[in-house]
């Protein structure tokens, strides 16, 4: 049997997938607690201990991706906050990055002091459009370089100075990557380059710098941040289908939502984004999640008015038990019940912004009324099916959210997480991956 070993080590648990290449069939499947207070090696060997018990596997090939440690965490810093530092931010979203620190304009003594306080693992240095203003990159660079910033920079800005500015840095000792220009002209938007850049400097620097696992062999095995993984396989699901699609994934710390539309009039039509259209996207919400983001749900769901305040007051001490306790499991119904209600929130509210834009900067958000498939993916959903109904019921449902609902969107859930896994084989095996991505669509209706 012709087969791989697909791993997704994340923060809490690592999830491993057995895939037959041949036929882009889920052999086996097991997951194990990430161990990340020793060494994540330990984890990811276990799981995949228990997924290849009894399979001829001694030579699959692994394909790994990981966000233990906190993922890719990235700063973007643009010329205007509208334009590129937005573009730049929509990208690095894109990436798989959890954007932590977006600054715009000419850095000063007090901005370059805000983004060391960020903690960032990469640094997007975007700015100006080919042939446009060069001024605030080259001033922003050379800020960069007088500070002997040591913090990996991807530049993807103006064109016409990207080769000095590169020398500059390297000449400063920065590590520097040089990728295309994500905004070459206003409204046009060009991810592709930056994308692959930030996955290159996030395998080469970010990996092993989170001192996850002792020696070489982590990083050596990790080839791209889970949530890019996880976007590059909804891309090759819609590619497949032929249609727009959305992904919720609701997680212990962050609800992520992806998305993939079809272009039309709006990219070259007078609504168009100064900034651009990405039409593969993804958002992630910080504060909404299960156990570390629990209160963020109910603070968020005040504010958008989903509970009044007896219920919040309810639910609130149940979410700071959670964040309090991340590795807290339900033991009764009730308990079960109170999960499925954060989740139904944490979806609802994450979905109203990725729609609406203000997760984006997008002003007419994104349109996903031509969305048919609605996918619903986390732990909450893969392993209690009447919160997923309840979950995807409750996003379609919203009708006060001041979006356009999806006109038929049909509700699944990824219960076998083979996304992620669809995501890594695309490069290397692109029809197993399309054949894999399929199940979703296959499996688990709500």
């Amino acid at each position: 049997m012709n087969v791989a070993v697909c791993a997704d080590v994340g923060s809490t648990y690592t999830k491993v997938a057995v895939i037959d290449l041949d036929g882009g069939r889920l052999v086996a499947a097991a997951a194990a607690p990430t161990t990340v207070t020793s060494d994540v090696l330990h984890g990811l060997d276990a799981a995949v201990a228990a997924a290849t018990a009894g399979l001829p596997s001694r030579d699959a090939p692994w394909y790994v991706c990981s966000s233990a440690g906190g993922g890719l965490r990235l700063a973007v810093i643009g010329y205007e906050h509208l334009v590129t530092a937005q573009a730049g931010r929509r990208v690095g979203l894109s990436a798989g990055a959890n954007v932590v620190h977006v600054a715009a304009g000419r850095l000063g003594a007090a901005d370059l002091a805000a983004l060391r306080a960020a903690r960032p693992d990469v640094v997007l240095l975007v700015g100006g459009t080919d042939g446009g203003d060069a001024d605030t990159l080259t001033h922003n660079a050379t800020r960069l370089a007088r500070a002997r910033w040591r913090v990996p920079v991807v530049l993807a800005g103006n064109a016409d100075v990207r080769d000095d500015l590169h020398a500059l840095l390297a000449a400063a000792k920065v590590p520097v990557t040089v990728a295309d220009n994500v905004l070459p002209r206003i409204g046009v938007l060009a991810p592709a380059s930056a994308r692959a850049a930030i996955r290159e400097v996030f395998l080469r620097h970010v990996i092993g710098g989170k001192r996850l696992s002792r020696g070489p062999r982590f990083p050596r095995l990790v080839r791209a941040a889970t949530p890019d993984a996880v976007l590059t396989g909804v891309e090759v699901l819609a590619g497949t289908l032929g249609g727009d699609l959305a992904v919720v994934d609701v997680g212990g710390a962050t609800t992520d939502v992806y998305s993939v539309l079809t272009p039309d009039e709006r990219e070259t039509g007078p609504a168009r984004e100064v900034a651009g259209s990405l039409w593969r996207a993804r958002t992630v919400e910080g504060d909404l999640g299960m156990r570390w983001s629990a209160p963020g749900v109910v603070r968020a769901a005040v504010e958008e008015r989903l509970l009044d305040a007896a219920d919040a007051d309810t639910l609130a001490g149940a979410a700071h038990a959670r964040a309090a306790d991340p590795g807290f499991l339900p033991g009764d119904a009730a308990e079960r019940a109170v999960d499925a209600r954060i989740a139904a929130l944490a979806a609802t509210v994450a979905v109203r912004r990725h729609a609406r834009g203000a997760a984006t900067g997008e002003r007419a958000g994104r349109d996903l009324r031509e969305v048919k498939l609605l996918v619903g993916s986390g732990g909450v959903l893969r392993h209690a099916p009447a919160a997923a109904d309840a979950v995807l019921a409750a996003v379609l449902a919203d009708h006060a959210g001041g979006w356009p609902l999806p006109r038929a969107a049909r509700p699944v859930v990824d219960v076998d997480y083979v996304l992620a896994a669809a995501g890594l084989l695309a490069a290397d095996h692109p029809a197993a991956a399309r054949a894999l991505a399929l199940r979703v669509r296959g499996g688990a209706p709500c």
